[in-house]
């Protein structure tokens, strides 16, 4: 589990590859942070009912999120299925129940993360995929730079929902 300390800072001068992961793993980092000290009933606790939207979910769904862009995109890894979610349960990823636990969504996170990394692993900012679903082109770089959002938006959830559970609040 990532502590403040350990959460690491983009540098403010580099290159833009350097730039971009340096973002992606701060967020991925801050996540991880908002987690960091709660109990499973407390990752689980839902924001504002009716919203099923927890901290457990929040990790779940970026899990599904890097396997979708990385996996199911960048690599063309057809096989990487959903992993929560399904054609009859599309937010099955946010909705978690008592079965579930967080090492597991933890773990599933943490590889999904490093599966990203290695599909990224080198290619060019400019190399171009097309998505299977829509068949629209996307280059690494928006893909990344989609990562950053995602994360960035979520984060805001995550801030807010941990202040809501125990108080806790900063970046």
């Amino acid at each position: 589990m990532t502590t403040a300390s350990e959460r690491p800072e983009p540098p403010t001068v580099s290159g833009e590859r350097t730039s971009l992961e340096s973002w992606l793993d701060y967020h991925r980092a801050t996540l991880a942070l908002k987690c960091a000290g709660l109990d499973e009933p407390q990752l689980r606790e839902a924001s504002a009912p009716p919203s099923p939207l927890s901290l457990m979910g929040l990790v779940r769904h970026m899990a599904e999120v890097e396997r979708s862009w990385f996996r199911r995109v960048l690599a063309g890894e057809a096989s990487a299925g959903p992993i929560y979610f399904s054609d009859e349960d599309l937010d099955g990823d946010i909705r978690v129940t008592e079965k579930d636990t967080w090492e597991e969504a933890y773990a599933t996170w943490q590889a999904e993360i490093a599966a990203a990394r290695e599909a990224a692993r080198g290619r060019s900012l400019d190399d171009r995929v097309v998505h299977p679903r829509d068949g629209k082109e996307f280059d690494l770089r928006w893909i990344y730079t989609h990562m950053i959002e995602e994360y960035a938006r979520h984060n805001g959830h995550a801030d807010l929902i941990r202040e809501r559970i125990d108080g806790a609040t900063g970046e």
